[in-house]
């Protein structure tokens, strides 16, 4: 007996030695990892540092002029006399520069004067309420100031429903409630209230003069501008979302991705980063109706800082977002083709491909000369509808009436069973997981459609499952004659809806051009087409910063 206690306690030691080595590895090797990733942590910092200012240097410019108008302000504090004069109220000017402040000229003049006004009208408010509080003695003071706080603090709110005050001056009327309530409230227990009052309105006034000062006159970025550059940056994500640039092979497009051979996909899905590249084409444009209201609104605020300024007609830049937004959900429905759960072969797919393409070629074509017509300020070229558009157009449409069997259906019952392909492939992907002999279903791949689906409906019925099979809805949807060319079909009928809205597209952009007094085009002008030597447009929708709070 003993001996054979002796061993397993040996047998525990050495097993209790084989997991305390085990954890220790483990310990050793996440502790390297770690190491590791705090090695490569300032190197991923920099690069992303980086990489924000290099894709636009402006940004690096507005925080420049941020950390200079802060030390102007904090000179109220820094130096003695200043000091002096003003007090611990200085505090109010650096707060108004943090607050005031925006990326572009409009935003900074809508938010500055909106505080500026809103403190003046609410300190002559207040002071005419003191006034009357004092001459009415100490006891119906307070139930005086008690009423013109309800009656000034309801209407306020009350007036920021309405929309024309919520568009433009919400952030003033925000400013002038609470300026208003702080010098009432306070001016029952503090004598010298109104000095208070005078010297945060004066503070206040040095904040926005010294954030208007920067905004306007070092490297002003202006929101029109901004509105403008975003709408060619929009055509541009648009025109590569449908159709690849030719120097661009990284990027595969809707319409090229659906005719590339399945190895090709893989290859391109490989190189491509974490997010779609097709998706990041037109999610600008999904994205782009408040950013576009509030350019509009503050460049309305902005003064005529060139000769475009005073004939841009901001609204006019909106409606033609409304337009590329319809025209982008278009796109979103043939992005979403290529994912669809039932696919029409590439064989099928292949009679219609250099139609598809030519027809997507030149909708490309017409969204990048579009977008070229708006950055040069000038009118579209007279061949933005080329006949080459409309041929395009018409070999699809030849193409598919050469195939009627396709789109029609056969009389005859020699059709291609789909259904049976589909059912084999649901058995091999079944035997597949249940390969330990846990009965998989086994469908013969030569009954005809009506034998298949009456089988699976009776094997369904026999089984105690309370769901449906996910392969059910797609047999049933098989095993219909035509249903190789139903996917295809829809995405031909979008291709051609592009067209479509291309047209539209083109009305607003050429009435963006008679408003705005845009040149006229010029044989000589830049060619219509995708080349690589055009200037780089930025995404400026990434420099709007978030707004948080009043103060």
């Amino acid at each position: 007996m003993f001996p054979k206690v002796h061993t397993g306690m040996d047998v525990e030691m050495n097993s209790n030695m084989d997991c305390g080595k085990s954890k220790g590895i483990i310990g050793e090797k996440s502790l390297q990892i770690l190491v590791d990733k705090m090695k490569k942590y300032p190197v991923s910092i920099w690069r992303t540092v980086w990489k924000v200012g290099r894709e636009d240097p402006r940004r690096v410019m507005h925080a420049t002029k941020v950390g200079v108008a802060l030390t102007l302000v904090s000179l109220l504090y820094l130096l003695q006399p200043l000091f002096t004069g003003i007090g611990q109220n200085a505090i109010w000017a650096v707060m108004t520069v943090v607050v005031v402040l925006e990326f572009t000229a409009g935003a900074t003049l809508c938010k500055g004067l909106n505080r500026g006004l809103g403190t003046l009208l609410a300190g002559s408010l207040a002071f005419f309420i003191e006034y009357i509080a004092t001459e009415s003695g100490h006891v119906f003071r307070a139930i005086f100031i008690g009423a013109a706080v309800f009656l000034i603090g309801a209407a306020a709110t009350y007036i920021r429903f309405i929309p024309y005050i919520r568009k433009n001056y919400d952030y003033g009327v925000v400013i002038f409630l609470l300026t208003f309530n702080l010098i009432t409230v306070s001016s029952y227990r503090v004598d010298n209230v109104m000095k208070i009052a005078h010297d945060r309105f004066f503070t206040i006034a040095i904040g926005c003069g010294v954030c208007l000062i920067m905004s306007l006159l070092v490297f002003p970025n202006w929101s029109g501008e901004e509105l403008h550059s975003s709408t060619v940056f929009k055509l541009e994500g648009l025109a590569r979302s449908i159709e690849a640039s030719a120097q661009t092979d990284k990027f595969v497009a809707c319409v090229n991705e659906y005719f590339i051979e399945q190895d090709q996909i893989e290859a391109n899905q490989e190189k491509s980063s974490a997010e779609d590249p097709i998706y990041q084409g037109y999610k600008a444009v999904l994205d782009s109706k408040s950013f576009d209201e509030t350019m509009a609104l503050h460049a309305s605020w902005e003064p005529r800082h060139s000769r475009h300024c005073y004939r841009f007609p901001w609204q006019q830049y909106v409606k033609l977002g409304n337009v590329l937004r319809h025209f982008g959900y278009t796109v979103v429905a043939l992005h979403g083709c290529l994912r669809t759960e039932i696919q029409t072969p590439r064989s099928v797919r292949g009679l219609f491909k250099d139609p598809s393409i030519r027809l997507a070629g030149e909708v490309s074509k017409g969204l990048m000369e579009l977008a070229n017509s708006i950055r040069n300020r000038r009118h579209c070229s007279p061949e933005i509808l080329s006949d080459h558009l409309h041929e395009a157009l018409q070999d699809l449409n030849t193409a598919i009436k050469s195939q009627p069997r396709l789109f029609l259906g056969s009389n005859s019952n020699q059709a291609t069973n789909m259904l049976a392909l589909a059912a084999a492939h649901a058995t091999s992907q079944k035997n597949a997981k249940n390969s330990s002999g846990g009965g998989g279903v086994s469908l013969s791949s030569v009954k005809t459609d009506s034998s298949a689906l009456m089988e699976w409906k009776s094997k369904r019925e026999s089984s105690e499952r309370k769901f449906l099979r996910p392969q059910l809805s797609k047999i049933a949807i098989t095993s219909l004659e035509f249903s190789e060319a139903l996917p295809f079909a829809a995405f031909a009928a979008l291709l051609v809806e592009t067209v479509a809205k291309l047209d539209n597209v083109i009305e607003e952009v050429e009435e963006l051009g008679r408003i705005a007094g845009f040149k006229e085009y010029e044989h000589g002008d830049e060619n219509i087409g995708v080349t690589s030597d055009k200037p780089q447009v930025i995404d400026v929708t990434q420099n709007q910063l978030p707004s948080h709070g009043v103060d």
